[in-house]
């Protein structure tokens, strides 16, 4: 068990939740340390034939943790961030077992890159989605490595330029998650059940066949966007963008 998450393994189930509602489960240190941590337990752990990604709280990631990041060099810190955030993707997306994430809450910026990783997603009533970044100055460069290949392209282009809010439904409907469901506990119980029928290595070789695009993509441009990305970070624009998101006011250029 860790500060941040939690990790839980019985019935052929690893579950892995991000237990830090304080900050909306952003992706401080801690939280990516012990989730990095708890990902490589699980796929050691034969008796695990599934991974669980959940949560606690209201919001199931609100993408990096920029309080963290106030007062550090703006260069260096979002250098940590944004390959905290390679490493992220890269692991849900190579693990060897099927990770289905179970959401009923919001998701936001690096949050919603978790969600393009993981394999199967099920989402409750509660659930809101939105690529913010532009909003504050910054682009999806890391995060469009696994949500590029999910969204339909007129989504795509929509969500990333608008940074606009939008349901499970929605969700659904453009490729996002699975299934938009009113109970997604029992839902994702049953698809786990449904992923527990498969043998174990012919699993991890569908997955692969499944994932090697977008794995393939990650080895080759993560770096180049690495970074484009802690570039934006520390540009004019972002500050000021960050600065009215703590400030709770429009940037410069909405007023």
């Amino acid at each position: 068990m860790g500060d941040r998450v939690k990790l839980a393994i019985e019935g052929g189930i690893a579950t892995i939740t991000l237990d830090s509602p304080q900050n909306r489960n952003a992706l401080s240190s801690v939280l990516v340390r012990e989730l990095l941590e708890f990902i490589e337990t699980a796929n050691a752990d034969d008796s695990a034939r599934v991974i669980v990604l959940t949560h606690t709280g209201n919001t199931f990631c609100a993408g990096a943790d920029l309080k963290e990041a106030v007062g550090s060099d703006p260069a260096s810190a979002a250098d940590t961030r944004v390959r905290w955030m390679i490493d992220i993707l890269r692991a849900i997306v190579a693990s060897p077992k099927p990770v289905v994430a179970v959401i009923d809450g919001n998701v936001r910026a690096g949050g919603m890159g978790i969600v393009g990783a993981c394999d199967l997603v099920v989402a409750g009533p509660q659930s809101t989605f939105a690529l913010t970044e532009v909003r504050i100055g910054v682009v999806v460069f890391m995060i469009s490595l696994t949500l590029k290949p999910r969204l339909t392209s007129r989504a795509w282009t929509r969500y990333v330029l608008t940074g606009e809010k939008f349901d499970a439904a929605t969700a659904e409907q453009i490729g996002l998650i699975t299934a938009a469901v009113d109970d997604p506990q029992t839902e994702a119980k049953k698809l786990c059940d449904e992923l527990r029928q498969g043998g174990p290595i012919a699993l991890a070789e569908a997955k692969k066949l499944v994932n090697g695009p977008i794995l393939a993509e990650i080895d080759s441009t993560a770096e180049d966007l690495a970074r484009k990305s802690a570039a934006f970070f520390g540009s004019p624009e972002s500050i000021e963008g960050i600065t009215a998101f703590f400030q709770k006011r429009p940037p410069s250029w909405a007023q």
